[in-house]
């Protein structure tokens, strides 16, 4: 047995309620970084607790709410550890979004990032979906290596969001 099946056995993955605060938490983190990362790289500095402050009220998740959406929560060892939402995009309802796909740093490299896509992916099924698709920035190079490993393509733009710059499908049937 290798280091992954043992790391993968202490995952835990199940539906939470988006303003649970566990799952807020987590958003917290989540926003944290990836914002950090961006004024990093293109400003030199940090995330302004302001600027955080305004993301975080205008990103609450409620396009995770059902019956249209599901936040799913990952815990490690009982513990939140990462997260990630589905919903569904298109007028039938055969087109999920993954977004917020998230392992808090301490968990990474213990199969987290693969079993909230595996997860996201069955519940995507399971809300009747056929392929699901992301968008994501070129500098967060660990999550595009994660989504490619795990079958997802890269495809042209299918949206316009401001950070929006490298989008990926992939097919669910079959």
């Amino acid at each position: 047995m290798t280091n992954t099946t043992t790391f993968e056995a202490s995952w835990g993955v199940a539906r939470e309620p988006v303003g649970s605060a566990d799952a807020l938490a987590l958003f917290r983190d989540y926003y944290t970084e990836v914002s950090d990362r961006y004024y990093l790289l293109h400003e030199g500095h940090r995330t302004a607790p302001e600027e955080l402050a305004r993301c975080l009220a205008e990103e609450t998740g409620a396009e995770l709410e059902p019956p249209k959406g599901v936040l799913l929560v990952a815990r490690y060892g009982g513990e939140a550890a990462g997260c990630t939402g589905i919903r569904l995009v298109d007028d039938r309802d055969r087109t999920a979004e993954l977004s917020r796909v998230f392992v808090r740093r301490e968990r990474r490299g213990c199969g987290g990032g693969a079993r909230l896509l595996a997860e996201a992916e069955h519940t995507a099924r399971g809300m009747g979906a056929e392929r699901i698709v992301l968008d994501t920035r070129h500098d967060l190079v660990e999550a595009r290596a994660l989504y490619a490993r795990h079958g997802y393509a890269e495809v042209p733009a299918f949206n316009s969001r401001r950070y929006a710059q490298r989008w990926f499908a992939k097919e669910l049937t079959g």
